[in-house]
């Protein structure tokens, strides 16, 4: 199909593409900056600006099979004031509104799938909530009515309207479960509030399936919820979290604390729903993810990426004799596609931000002509909250097989990355070793142990999730 894709740099919108590109899928995206988008999707997408003619949006539009809208402000960041929350309104609101108008001036698409969200329940506490439930009055409620009410205007140009009520997604780089985690690796974790609210989650991946459901299951028309059909309180999640960890999870955020900090935002997180995906489950959706356990469990667990010591065994370069390894990192991956089809993604420069967790903000200054023995990238990103740039060598290139990227100005004193390409049948064997050298010279075994390494992995532990999405 070609689709049309709004808020596709987002948490959400990124997996999206990923794993409408497995299917083949076509992906226009509908953004405010392409320079921004592509160094966030690379070359997975062809790009429209929200600055265009509406002209162009309409043919945009007649060409696609499909809409999907997905675009948002986040609701938590900045405290709520009416500039606020006239800006997530309109965020929501004109943008669904500007793609029904758009449908109506040109050929229309076959299905028209909106986000909206379980908040327009309202504070539902104990009640179990399915979506015959009726909508709330709050803030969020009204909003998430309004919103939707603006997409099944669709439905009167013969459009098949999937109105999908999003909950807490669950997923490595990026939402919720990103934002809880330092608290929790700190030993200072706990339940927000009272913790007897009900956390609608879903992981990610069963998010996006759902999607690709929408797509192609004619059957589904309507509002339905995209949560788990196994919701829990807050004080339950927040025990399955630390016992993931390893860590303590008994510490609660008094809900005081909660309003000081965010004001009227902090209904987002006082607030719950125990939403049930009844029609979700209807339609014949299988999730993969049923339990909070074992979606916590896949997101949280990195111990397929080894790094140890890199003791004397390493390749004879001259730029690893002239900078000697402190330690090796190493993994490996077996992806179900032919090397035909794996190979040129990971070898396109432009790929690098898309497999990179957004919140390093990974932007690309310098792309080579060709990728060859030699050539070299320029790229910032932030390691924690510090801005820095990089540049990397291509120093061996093998086409279709192998290629190993050096850093020759960047964070570590020593970087040295080889990845190696198998065919196994229809399968690809991925390999990555890398050989580093922390900073801060004799004690970058000690910076290693304590964040260094923590983080490589879940840097490596991101991009397995990027290979699952995009490849199976």
């Amino acid at each position: 199909m070609n689709i049309f894709l709004t808020g596709a740099t987002g948490f959400i919108g990124r997996a999206l593409v990923l794993r409408l590109r497995r299917d083949g899928h076509q992906v226009t995206a509908f953004v405010r900056n392409e320079k921004r988008a592509r160094s966030l999707l690379g070359h997975e997408c062809t790009f429209l600006e929200t600055s265009v003619d509406p002209s162009a949006l309409k043919k945009a539009i007649a060409a696609s099979d499909a809409v999907i809208n997905t675009a948002g402000e986040p609701l938590l960041g900045k405290r709520w004031d009416e500039k606020r929350l006239d800006s997530i309104r309109k965020s929501r609101l004109d943008v669904t509104r500007q793609l029904v108008d758009a449908m109506a001036q040109e050929t229309a698409p076959k299905v028209f799938i909106s986000t909206s969200a379980v908040g327009i329940y309202g504070d539902g506490q104990d009640t179990i909530l399915t979506e015959e439930s009726e909508a709330g009055t709050d803030f969020l409620a009204t909003l998430c009515r309004d919103w939707e009410s603006e997409a099944i205007k669709a439905r009167d140009l013969g459009v098949r309207v999937v109105r999908l009520r999003i909950g807490v997604v669950l997923g490595r780089g990026g939402g919720a479960l990103d934002q809880m985690l330092l608290p929790f690796n700190l030993g200072v974790g706990g339940p927000i509030g009272t913790g007897k609210q009900y956390v609608p989650w879903i992981h990610i991946e069963d998010l996006v399936d759902l999607f690709v459901a929408g797509l192609n299951n004619p059957a589904m028309s309507g509002a339905f919820n995209a949560t788990a059909p196994t919701p829990v309180t807050f004080k339950a999640f927040a025990t399955a979290l630390g016992k993931q960890l390893k860590r303590p999870s008994f510490i609660p955020v008094p809900e005081f604390a909660v309003k000081l900090l965010f004001g009227d935002a902090s209904i987002v997180l006082l607030q719950g729903q125990r939403a049930i995906p009844a029609h979700t489950q209807k339609v014949g959706f299988t999730y993969r993810f049923e339990t909070i356990e074992a979606a916590l469990a896949d997101l949280l667990q990195n111990d397929f990426v080894k790094i140890e010591d890199a003791g004397s065994d390493y390749p004879q370069s001259e730029y690893l004799q002239k900078t000697p390894p402190a330690f090796v990192l190493q993994t490996s991956t077996v992806i179900d596609r032919p090397i035909e089809e794996v190979f040129p993604f990971f070898s396109r420069p432009e790929n690098l931000g898309l497999i990179t967790p957004s919140a390093m903000q990974f932007r690309i200054t310098s792309l080579p002509d060709v990728m060859e023995d030699g050539a070299l990238i320029d790229y910032t990103l932030k390691v924690g909250l510090v801005p820095i740039k990089w540049r990397t060598r291509i120093e061996d290139w093998e086409d279709g097989r192998k290629f190993v990227d050096s850093q020759l100005e960047g964070p570590y004193s020593c970087w040295w990355h080889e990845h190696s390409f198998t065919p196994d049948g229809n399968r690809t064997i991925m390999t990555d070793r890398v050989f580093y050298t922390p900073p801060v010279g004799p004690i970058g075994r000690a910076v290693n142990s304590l964040f260094i390494a923590g983080q490589l992995q879940q840097v490596f532990g991101y991009r397995s999730s990027v290979l699952r999405l995009r490849f199976g």
